[in-house]
């Protein structure tokens, strides 16, 4: 997979694992095998995600407001609980911020592993930037209880505001605690079946599960292994494997067997930042393209006017004038044959001098001609 990355420069950069490519190699690196763990899950071993409502306390004035109705009636229900009677209507704390507690438990987890966990605002806080989040029970959706969470939330940025001016880096109001839930009981332990395996795989297609399978029933020399569909492949366990004790290094084998991925035809688009990645497979028909451009620059220069000597009443006036450039580019009309690799794409992408929104209407208008010959995706 190769990701033009279009920033401020007006070319591309093809990058395919960091390495510039020709056309041939990059070929031969899209085709490198995957193991079976990367790409599908074994179907019955499952995380649990947790929920729960908890607060984070010890901020420095930038905890919910006094219109955060819930975030002060749950600090008056908490006091309450140590015998301090407060009246929730009354309750005037910053420091204070409602939050919800998320996490997913990797199954297998046994009474007293530990577990991150994400704290996310539910009010109008400006930062959980030294907060710690008081005891929290975590449950699934049918309100089971599974875990306790608490501990230093750690947001990785910081928010900054004064005299009208705010300097904001990442997200401040929601963080993570590194080992802050504790699961209180044990999940479900042992495969749900072991005489039959059922790996899906995360992304369907019929061509993957095909070479998922073969290669499967060659490491072992019988056939084990049938495809279902285009996600699933069942795997039936030789009766020497299936037993509990030798279950998993058969799992495991399972997991390490290597194959060929078929990958899609594919480009996809990121309009926020610019950001190009053109998958194996992509091709264009002969085209040709015409593109040109209209570039308008208005710039302010100040200007000071000042008066006369002497001149009663006389003041000094700043005034601001402004210029406007216009500029017309055009890249006149350019054939390209067609092209079968990425790197002979962005080759002929290259000689049009394209900035990112001209590279994605491009994109865009080449695929309604049917001059593309991939899937495109706009996210």
């Amino acid at each position: 997979m190769a990701i033009l990355v279009m920033g401020k420069m007006k070319n591309l950069i093809v990058l395919t694992s960091l390495i510039l490519l020709s056309g041939a190699d990059m070929n031969v690196c899209l085709s490198a095998s995957v193991r079976v763990k990367d790409i599908s899950k074994l179907a019955g071993v499952v995380e649990v995600r947790l929920i729960g409502y908890g607060l984070v306390v010890g901020l420095d004035r930038t905890g919910d407001s006094q219109s955060s109705l819930f975030t002060n009636q749950s600090l008056a229900n908490m006091l309450e609980r140590f015998g301090i009677a407060v009246d929730g209507t009354k309750v005037r704390s910053r420091n204070v911020a409602a939050v919800m507690v998320t996490a997913d438990v990797p199954p297998f987890s046994l009474t007293g592993n530990r577990f991150d966990v994400t704290v996310s605002s539910l009010g109008d806080s400006k930062s959980l930037s030294g907060g710690i989040l008081l005891q929290t029970t975590l449950s699934d959706l049918a309100g089971q209880l599974w875990a306790i969470a608490t501990g230093p939330v750690a947001i990785g940025g910081f928010s900054i505001q004064t005299e009208g001016m705010s300097i904001q880096e990442n997200h401040p109001v929601v963080g993570r605690i590194p080992g802050g839930g504790v699961l209180r009981k044990d999940l479900a332990r042992g495969l749900p079946e072991i005489n039959r395996l059922t790996f899906s795989l995360d992304n369907g297609d019929f061509t993957t599960v095909r070479n998922m399978a073969d290669a499967i029933n060659i490491s072992y020399d019988e056939v084990i292994a049938i495809p279902i569909d285009g996600k699933t492949v069942t795997i039936d366990v030789p009766a020497i494997h299936a037993t509990p004790s030798k279950i998993v290094n058969f799992i495991a084998t399972i997991e390490n067997v290597e194959f060929v991925a078929d990958i899609s035809a594919k480009v996809v688009i990121n309009e926020r930042t610019g950001t190009i990645v053109i998958g194996n497979n992509v091709s264009l028909s002969p085209v040709a393209i015409c593109h040109g451009s209209l570039s308008i620059t208005i710039k302010s220069a100040p200007v000071i006017s000042q008066a006369l000597a002497f001149a009663p009443g006389g003041k000094t006036v700043t005034d601001k004038v402004q210029e406007i450039t216009v500029e017309q580019r055009d890249t006149g009309v350019v054939a390209m044959p067609g092209a079968a690799t990425v790197g002979e794409i962005a080759s002929l992408l290259n000689r049009l001098g394209v900035n990112p929104r001209e590279i994605i209407a491009i994109f865009q208008a080449l695929k309604q001609a049917g001059a593309l010959q991939a899937e495109l995706v706009i996210i």
